[in-house]
């Protein structure tokens, strides 16, 4: 026999009683503001066409590596989980069945965030009201699939339902922006804008490089076989981004934190041999880190917001990289220094105020020890919140108390869900309001904080930080 699915109201509160209600107050203040979302992967194409949603399975499953992650670990065939391969394998096709392998798995999620996201949205979007499992499989499967068939549930009515002002998805730089350039033209409402993410043609390693930046040349009308028309061209797909768009932010992926600020001359010459391919791994971390600085500059002339996440080991899994392509949930954290490696960067634009960079990092020792004493004495810089792997209670806790001491409440930017998987967004708010809540009310409860400070700090941290972070 199944069992219940229920949220308990107090969850991720404290647990001594004073701390505790102090925390309701505050999340009761904040629980129904708006949801800005700054910065995700979801697929424009979902708010331009405004086509139901397939089935659960390509909802909740195929496009999310969280979840196939978890599965794979334990042995479980991504081509099992209808995952597609590259040269266009056998995957299963039959959604029912992948449905079947994910509610026979619950249990590997216990304890996890995941947990959390998949059980608020069968809850709250869904209305189930019992834990999926092998025995409902079915059941529970025909009551999303024929929700998601209704008018309701299609992804203009959800983003209304889930009470988002504005979103951002992320594009690479050779996008047209199409599905962006069709919301606009619709005459719809919702808030849909875009990121620049240059990455395909700023990583020399980045496969398909050289003919990326032949590309990029194509659609500007710009020489990019030299730097500085190849400068040119990026400045013209930003301002594209921005014009069509919409954007208020570039996102750049590197492995490191590693930026330069080498002469012209210099700086061409390296361009010149990263794009023959005669380029050594120093070369290319050199290439990215003087990138890393040339979008700084640029930003400070079109005031776009800059986002830094570095310190992923992306595709660490070979074999699953060969046979399924990037993004497929090997994406590993490293040891990353941002001491040193942003010195070049911030000794040419840290203190400009017209600057506003926002850091990530999957190394959580780096909070207290570089980013919290970074970003509380450069104005040019703000810490992002607690990133993939520690997007999740612990991590956001750990956060809170590692950087507050240091940076404060104001050098932060609120919280952005960072997610393709679009039902987990208002889940994933929430948690995030929950766990702040907690923090805040433990402060009143030790007297560290007043109740009004603690009020208005939580109405920041859900709503007002992230829209002044990110100009919108």
């Amino acid at each position: 026999m199944s069992q219940p699915l229920t949220l308990h109201p107090d969850r991720l509160f404290p647990a001594d009683e004073a701390s505790r209600s102090v925390a309701r107050a505050l999340y009761a203040g904040v629980k129904d503001l708006p949801i800005v979302s700054p910065h995700g992967h979801t697929d424009p194409r979902w708010y331009a066409e405004n086509e139901p949603f397939p089935d659960p399975s390509t909802l909740f499953i195929v496009p999310d590596h969280y979840v196939f992650r978890m599965l794979y670990s334990q042995g479980v065939a991504l081509e099992d989980l209808g995952v597609p391969r590259r040269d266009g394998g056998r995957t299963e096709q039959d959604s029912r069945e992948i449905w079947r392998i994910f509610a026979a798995n619950q249990h590997l999620f216990r304890g996890t965030p995941s947990a959390m996201w998949l059980a608020h949205a069968f809850h709250e979007v869904f209305g189930i009201r019992e834990r999926l499992d092998a025995d409902n499989a079915d059941r529970i499967y025909d009551q999303i699939d024929a929700q998601l068939k209704l008018p309701e549930f299609r992804p203009r009515a959800l983003f209304e339902k889930f009470n988002i002002e504005v979103i951002a998805t992320t594009e690479s730089p050779l996008d047209e922006l199409k599905w962006h350039r069709k919301i606009r033209e619709s005459g719809w409402k919702g808030r849909v804008l875009t990121a620049f993410r240059p990455d395909p043609v700023v990583d020399p390693d980045f496969p398909g490089f050289a003919e990326n930046l032949v590309e990029l040349g194509r659609i500007t009308g710009e020489d990019t076989t030299g730097w500085s028309g190849y400068l040119a061209a990026l400045q013209r797909r930003r301002d594209y981004f921005r014009e069509v768009g919409g954007a208020t932010s570039t996102d750049h992926g590197h492995p490191t934190a590693v930026t330069a600020d080498l002469s012209a001359k210099v700086a061409s010459d390296l361009f010149d041999k990263v794009r023959a391919g005669s380029f050594t791994a120093h070369e290319a971390e050199l290439f990215r880190g003087q990138m890393l600085t040339e979008m700084a500059r640029m930003s400070v002339e079109d005031g776009l917001v800059m986002q830094i996440h570095p310190g992923s080991y992306r595709n660490h899994n070979s074999a699953v990289l060969a046979k399924f392509g990037r993004d497929k949930g090997a994406d590993i954290p490293t040891a990353t220094n941002y001491v040193h490696a942003l010195k070049p960067l911030l000794d040419r634009f840290g203190n400009e105020t017209k600057l506003s960079i926002i850091l990530f990092t999957l190394d959580e020792t780096s909070y207290s020890r570089e980013l919290a004493p970074l970003a509380g004495h450069y104005p040019a810089l703000k810490i992002g919140p607690a990133w993939w792997f520690y997007d999740a209670p612990e991590g956001m806790r750990r956060y809170r108390e590692l950087v507050t001491e240091t940076a404060g409440f104001y050098n932060t930017v609120g919280f952005n869900d960072d997610t393709r998987a679009f039902l987990s967004i208002p889940a994933r708010h929430d948690v995030a309001r929950r766990v702040d809540c907690a923090y805040l009310g433990q402060l009143v409860a030790e007297h560290r904080l007043d109740l009004d400070e603690a009020h208005a700090v939580a109405h920041d941290l859900a709503y007002g930080l992230a829209k002044k972070a990110y100009k919108l």
